[in-house]
């Protein structure tokens, strides 16, 4: 996401960083609303924090590339970058452009907090860069306007990131459909959950991408049930819910935004059987073309856990099982637990092959000009969620329908063997295990509470998608 979830308590700033280098809830689980077992209600005003992991890439070379597309994946000379052409590639979503399945006549809408000052002209740079056409971008704050951008507030800074993130990754691929950035007032759970309901109630869009998430004990029962029958409302509007599932593995943080510990826990929105939970994987791909290589669990560089660093600090796939929703019927043939599995799917996380964002407000900060060719690496489950915002598009265009909620045709490919190996990239190689909380999941043959089904094959699922969700 990074995280609603996203948080990295170990850091002074991103900024100190970059200078130093069926949707159905199954009878006999907790009803949506209720507090889980153990847990206490939260005040209704807890915030999700975000601090996406950026570090500085440098400028494009004049032959287009970046030096460091061609890094070792170990990190040993810095994070290596993929670009936007490397990627497409990597989940075979070029031939679905050269065919103009772009999400043409289709929209994204984003829902982040306080947005971005320069993110207009940071798409244009990017799509410049990266040979993209600028997309029809709107941004509006249908709950209420943000306060005005203050570089010295970390918490805005951090969501300004995850905007431009958001944003230009989901334009890359889907580069003909409409972008509706919608804004919330503040990163508090009400605040974010009333512009999600103004983009629902407003039917703004056919998809909508949700790059954060938090333990669900953390989020007042009371807006867990407003958001539960708002995301069922979007799936009756044939709307597409995706969240990430977060990057701090089985854990989430606590819920004091004070402590530094982790508590074993699903992410919330992910976890709403209305939603497509979007995992992390470690991609490796031809440092030029981007040709697939392969994919592991994403778990960098160290695991959760790495040495020397806070518990709650970790840098792995979000990923277990809900407190609250039971296993829906998607799920029943593809793991035994009664509980709501999360995540539903993967796509690359890595921040040694993340990928590659401008962001022309931090130019600023870091005394460069905002329009200036240089660009950042950004990692994290946020990166997976705007893109597969634009597969959904693409395959909303290819199919001539919104799809809806994709996880009961999701899991159904995945039980049919000669659709499953052509059209997703299983993960079996990883975990997410996370010491504190004494352990975590490995990934397996099939759907895992790692990487879920797997990163897609997408020339090759969206035409059995949009099919299966006609």
């Amino acid at each position: 996401m990074r995280k609603l979830s996203t948080s990295r308590a170990g850091r002074a700033s991103i900024g100190a960083a970059l200078l130093a280098t069926g949707g159905l809830v199954v009878s006999g689980m907790i009803a949506a609303g209720a507090t889980p077992a153990g847990a206490s209600a939260r005040p209704v005003a807890h915030r999700i924090t975000v601090d996406p992991d950026i570090h500085p890439a440098g400028a494009q070379s004049p032959a287009g590339t970046f030096s460091c597309q061609t890094r070792p994946m170990d990190g040993s000379l810095g994070p290596r970058c993929y670009q936007a052409s490397q990627i497409l590639n990597a989940y075979n979503i070029t031939p679905l452009l050269n065919r103009g399945i772009d999400g043409t006549g289709r929209t994204i809408v984003i829902v982040d907090a306080y947005g971005s000052p320069t993110m207009a002209a940071d798409l244009h740079d990017f799509d410049v860069a990266m040979g993209l056409p600028d997309p029809t971008f709107t941004q509006i704050a249908p709950a209420g306007a943000p306060p005005a951008f203050d570089p010295n507030d970390n918490n805005q800074l951090g969501w300004g990131v995850e905007t431009s993130l958001d944003v230009e990754w989901a334009h890359a691929t889907a580069p003909g459909a409409n972008i509706v950035l919608a804004v919330a007032k503040s990163n508090e759970d009400a605040d974010i959950l009333a512009t999600t309901k103004a983009v629902i109630d407003g039917n703004l869009g056919d998809v909508i991408s949700q790059s954060f998430g938090e333990a669900e004990a953390c989020m007042d029962p009371t807006l867990l049930s407003q958001q539960h029958a708002l995301f069922a409302s979007a799936v009756a509007k044939g709307i597409t819910l995706l969240a990430s599932s977060g990057d701090s593995g089985a854990s989430q943080p606590a819920c004091d935004p004070k402590s530094d510990a982790a508590l074993e826990a699903a992410s919330t929105p992910a976890s709403d059987p209305n939603v497509t939970g979007v995992g992390g994987t470690t991609l490796y791909a031809d440092t030029s073309t981007g040709a697939y290589q392969h994919e592991t669990a994403w778990t960098e560089p160290f695991g959760c856990n790495p040495p020397a660093v806070a518990p709650s600090d970790v840098n792995c796939s979000g990923g277990g099982f809900s407190t609250l929703y039971a296993r829906p019927g998607y799920q029943n043939a593809v793991q035994k637990n009664s509980a709501r599995g999360v995540p539903d799917v993967s796509y690359n996380a890595g921040s040694s092959g993340g990928v590659l964002v401008h962001i022309g407000f931090y130019l600023e900060l870091l005394g460069y000009g905002a329009d200036d060719p240089i660009f950042f690496i950004v990692g994290g489950t946020s990166a997976g969620t705007p893109q597969w915002a634009g597969l959904v598009a693409d395959g909303d265009q290819l199919g001539h329908h919104r799809m809806g909620n994709i996880n009961p045709a999701l899991y159904s490919i995945a039980q049919a063997r000669k659709f499953y190996s052509s059209d997703l990239h299983d993960i079996t190689v990883g975990n997410n295990d996370v010491a504190e909380i004494g352990g975590g999941f490995d990934t397996s043959t099939g759907w895992d509470p790692v990487t879920g089904l797997g990163s897609p094959n997408a020339a090759n699922l969206l035409p059995v998608l949009a099919q299966r969700t006609a």
